[in-house]
């Protein structure tokens, strides 16, 4: 049976795969689950842009008052603004209805813990059984049905939260954009209170332009708008900002790569990079090892996914780790990875350097790397298939030490990821599309 949990929560197509029933029993069954024990639960609530939110967030507002819980209402916030709000407000846990980067049509539900961390895997697992038992839950009635309070203040205070993480930003000019997503209002707020001139592009939110051709995964308009500003730097956030990508004064984009190697060699020098050390998933470009190595920083590996960063991270008592997709985790300010906080802690280090952003960049050479996706109907089997593992094998064999290549299925959507990298870009695409036409074939 195929995990309804993924590895950021429940996606799925919004009224089709992540219905409304769904969300409803999702409710029920994580009120259950994180209530027990507990006199009167509380639970947080919050949403991107998408414009099947709305319908989400009634029907799980409803499972959880069903079950006797109160919902805490923050309305459009970025993921990791719902985090931070569900252990300000001392709740027993947090719900985000979002799928990130995904296009509009997607939607995903993900739990987090009254701690503000993501969920375990067994705890999502238990809300999964739950669902299967609902029927014969006691469930309250008269004065025990939950309540739904607005929080009014919720923006605000998650402002004052980043701006205290912060340094002065006077005098720089920032191109933001917001990816039409849950930092429209928010990102704009944050930079022109630390005294930046900010520049907000794409946040003009509808309910169906979320990502679309704007945003993390598609920086370009981005960086054509730093160059025609003259700005310092360029931020460019997801649909639920929990993630950023940034852009130099030339217009060249820099992902999480380049801002982990910026942010970790200025801590070390502050001693205050614990152990030395550097947590990232297998996705990091061969240039970011170089670099931190050369810097006489350790890496740890992952898998694919900021809750296995997190994982390593409190495994190992770091402070320190992310994603080249840009998701970074700075456990000392938050729980979980931070998009609007990454890009204060990079322009921390702008300032205190008193450089320009191409500058600390040129710190991490990175090798050229080549990503293609192919959609597939079964991801398991595709990975399992004896023809495309002979492939994988064949293509490391001709890039030798000087390269590599993942192949990995997708943690949110129905497709197979190839990554190579090496010295030949030309020679990387060829290799790359070879191993996409051997999957092509294996899946019919």
């Amino acid at each position: 049976m195929v995990r309804l949990f993924g590895t950021d929560g429940v996606r799925g197509e919004a009224n089709r795969e992540l219905t409304p029933e769904l969300a409803f029993r999702l409710g029920k069954a994580g009120a259950y689950v994180l209530g027990k024990g507990r006199k009167k639960t509380k639970i947080v609530i919050g949403k991107d842009t998408r414009i099947s939110g709305d319908m989400l967030e009634a029907a799980l507002i409803a499972g959880i008052c069903s079950m006797g819980a109160d919902v805490l209402r923050v309305g459009i916030l970025p993921t990791p603004g719902i985090a931070y709000l569900t252990r300000k407000l001392q709740a027993d846990a947090g719900v985000v209805i979002s799928a990130s980067h995904n296009p509009y049509q997607d939607n995903g539900i993900k739990f987090f813990a009254g701690s503000g961390f993501k969920l375990p895997d067994e705890v999502e697992d238990e809300i999964e059984r739950t669902l299967n038992i609902l029927d014969n839950l006691e469930v309250p009635a008269g004065r025990g049905i939950g309540r739904v309070l607005e929080v009014v203040d919720a923006i605000d205070t998650y402002v004052d939260f980043l701006c205290g993480t912060a340094v002065p930003l006077n005098g720089m000019k920032i191109v933001l954009d917001c990816a039409h997503g849950a930092a429209s209002v928010v990102g704009p707020k944050v930079f022109a209170r630390l005294g930046a001139e900010v520049i907000p592009i794409f946040n003009q939110p509808d309910g169906v332009n979320i990502n679309v051709n704007c945003g993390s995964t598609h920086p370009e308009a981005l960086a054509e708008e730093v160059l025609r500003q003259g700005a310092d730097v360029g931020l460019a956030c997801d649909g639920d900002a929990d993630r950023i990508i940034a852009v130099d004064e030339k217009g060249n984009i820099l992902d999480g790569d380049y801002i982990m190697v910026i942010c970790a060699l200025a801590l070390k020098e502050k001693g205050k990079l614990a152990q030395d050390t550097l947590v990232v998933t297998v996705m990091s470009n061969l240039g970011l090892h170089k670099a931190v190595k050369n810097a006489g920083l350790k890496v740890y590996e992952t898998k694919v996914g900021d809750r296995y960063v997190l994982e390593k991270l409190l495994q190992t008592g770091t402070v320190l780790g992310g994603e080249q997709s840009g998701h970074i985790i700075f456990l000392e300010h938050n729980t979980t990875g931070d998009g609007l906080l990454s890009a204060l802690q990079l322009l921390k280090v702008l300032k205190e350097k008193n450089a320009k952003l191409s500058e600390l960049a040129s710190q991490m050479q990175r090798f050229p790397q080549v990503l293609l996706n192919t959609k597939v109907r079964d991801k398991e089997r595709i990975m399992q298939d004896e023809t495309v593992k002979k492939k994988i094998s064949q293509v490391q064999q001709c890039l030798g030490e000087e390269g590599r290549i993942l192949v990995r299925p997708s943690g949110t959507e129905a497709l197979i990821r190839v990554m190579l990298e090496g010295k030949d870009e030309q020679e990387l695409k060829k290799l790359a599309e070879e191993v996409i036409e051997v999957i092509k074939t294996v899946d019919g």
